[in-house]
């Protein structure tokens, strides 16, 4: 081998590998989950109303659009996602993997027509199988200790928190948590005062996590209190549970 082909080989070589490094730099800065945000906050802005009640029917009669993001979300890579992202992966993973079971079934009155809805019936999501009650706890309850959690998570009931048309995204993720909570603890048909009796009537989600509201360090009226700008619940109000509304969150109701 002469000393010139050496030389072109070594150069080749080494350009080979600053390509290489370089594409790897890339790999590891770039933001992992933006395209999958925005395509599904599109699909919720689509399909949700203002009132955060969904168009299943329609979703029903074109289902391509659905199934394509229910794929993305299948192979997501959530290990390799920072913090934020993964967390922020998970609660629209459980918002549109309700959606895609409700849609499977409609029409439908109620998810508590469904044997095992939340609980037994498995679904695909970053490579894992497990129940939405699994990818709740698991993914999202025991891994962060957020109790917002709870007004961003929307089980296609009535009574859930009312659904939240952009999708959430780990750079913006604690302040859409906190716009959320507050929306949803002003909401009057959520948070239920009743100055006459000094009683307020809060959903049944205080009791169903308190340990979660618990660990937090504040629950029933000093922490809804928190969230709310204006009308804050006097510390002496009795507090009650209204009943739980599991009709379906449809725009055709």
């Amino acid at each position: 081998m002469n000393v010139l082909h050496f030389r072109r080989l070594f150069i080749s070589g080494l350009a080979a590998l600053c390509i290489l490094l370089t594409s790897q730099q890339v790999t590891a800065v770039a933001p992992p989950t933006p395209n999958l945000t925005a395509a599904t906050a599109a699909f919720f802005k689509k399909f949700v109303n203002a009132d955060g009640n969904v168009n299943y029917a329609a979703i029903k009669r074109n289902p391509l659009e659905l199934k394509g993001l229910l794929r993305r979300y299948e192979t997501f890579d959530a290990a390799s996602a920072s913090d934020d992202d993964r967390k922020a992966f998970y609660m629209n993973a459980y918002n549109l993997l309700v959606i895609a079971q409700v849609v499977e079934r409609y029409p439908l009155a109620s998810v508590e027509k469904v044997p095992g809805f939340f609980d037994r019936t498995l679904v695909s999501v970053a490579g894992d199988k497990l129940t939405l009650n699994d990818l709740e706890k698991l993914k999202l309850r025991e891994a962060y200790n957020d109790p917002r959690i709870h007004f961003a998570l929307v089980c296609a009931a009535k009574s859930c928190p009312r659904f939240n048309r952009d999708a959430y995204t780990g750079n913006s993720l604690d302040a859409q948590l906190t716009v959320q909570a507050r929306r949803v603890l002003q909401d009057p048909q959520f948070i239920r005062v009743d100055a006459g009796a000094k009683k307020v009537h809060v959903s049944p989600i205080f009791k169903w996590y308190e340990a979660d509201f618990k660990a937090s360090g504040k629950t029933g009226v000093a922490y809804i209190n928190q969230f709310r700008d204006s009308k804050t619940i006097p510390a002496g109000y009795a507090v009650d549970y209204y009943p739980y509304d599991w009709s379906l969150n449809d725009q055709k109701y």
